[in-house]
């Protein structure tokens, strides 16, 4: 990242997968006509399970009618990456970030994303880190208070998951950070794909319940820092209707 720019935050509350993707698209469109400025997302979802743009179908563990009777929806989305669990005690943020003309680097917004959700947890007394070749904010399960690079971990898990479109060089979906998440959801899938490691939370870790809202609306702190941005605090638009957001954010 370069130089700071504004940025605007919203946080949206608890919503459903797909509306919230139809969202995206129209956010992203505003920012790439440059009708408004960056703007974060900030929200958790309803249980949903997402299907990347590289996701092998076989990592969904259960089919499509049994998940609906769970109340868990299935989605296919045009993000990067392969299969992920979205939903409550979740932070999920969408940056719609334009990366012109001095950003137009995908493995440093990655990274970018990666150290928000570091900062977001150090704030809560786990120390995080980056694993060569994997995508995501990871720890040492044995030892979540320290990091010291993945060579050294005894026990690797994901804490937070990343998948990024860029069309143009304007960004969509982003990150979901494990807080309080109840992670016997991850049992419906074989995570990013990847079998050798598991997921964990916050909660996991530290035994701490952590609800989503204070979370997200203390977030522009750790983003001002990962992406050399000016956020003055979090629009709450949780229980807005679907047209009051999108005038907020400047759509209508």
């Amino acid at each position: 990242m370069s130089r700071v720019r504004p940025m605007r935050a919203f946080w949206l509350g608890r919503r459903r997968y797909e509306p919230m993707h139809e969202l995206q698209r129209a956010v992203r469109a505003a920012r790439t006509d440059e009708r408004i400025a960056d703007t974060i997302l900030l929200l958790e979802h309803d249980p949903v399970i997402t299907l990347g743009s590289s996701a092998d179908p076989e990592n969904v563990l259960l089919d499509k009618a049994r998940l609906a009777t769970l109340g868990v929806d299935l989605v296919e989305t045009g993000r990067g990456g392969d299969v992920t669990f979205h939903g409550p005690g979740q932070l999920v943020a969408y940056p719609i970030v334009d990366l012109k003309p001095d950003r137009c680097d995908v493995r440093a917004y990655v990274r970018a994303l990666a150290e928000t959700m570091i900062q977001i947890v150090r704030e809560h007394g786990i120390e995080a880190g980056v694993v060569e070749g994997l995508i995501g904010a990871w720890v040492d399960k044995d030892a979540p208070h320290e990091w010291a690079s993945a060579p050294w971990a005894r026990e690797l898990a994901k804490i937070g998951a990343i998948g990024v479109r860029i069309s143009r060089w304007v960004t969509m979906h982003g990150f979901a950070l494990n807080l309080s998440t109840d992670l016997r959801s991850f049992d419906m899938i074989i995570p990013c794909g990847i079998r050798d490691h598991g997921v964990t939370s916050v909660e996991a870790l530290t035994g701490k319940h952590l609800e989503v809202r204070p979370v997200a609306l203390a977030a522009p702190r750790a983003f001002s820092v990962a992406l050399d941005a000016s956020i003055e605090g979090v629009v709450d638009l949780e229980g807005a209707s679907f047209d009051d957001i999108e005038r907020a954010i400047g759509l209508g």
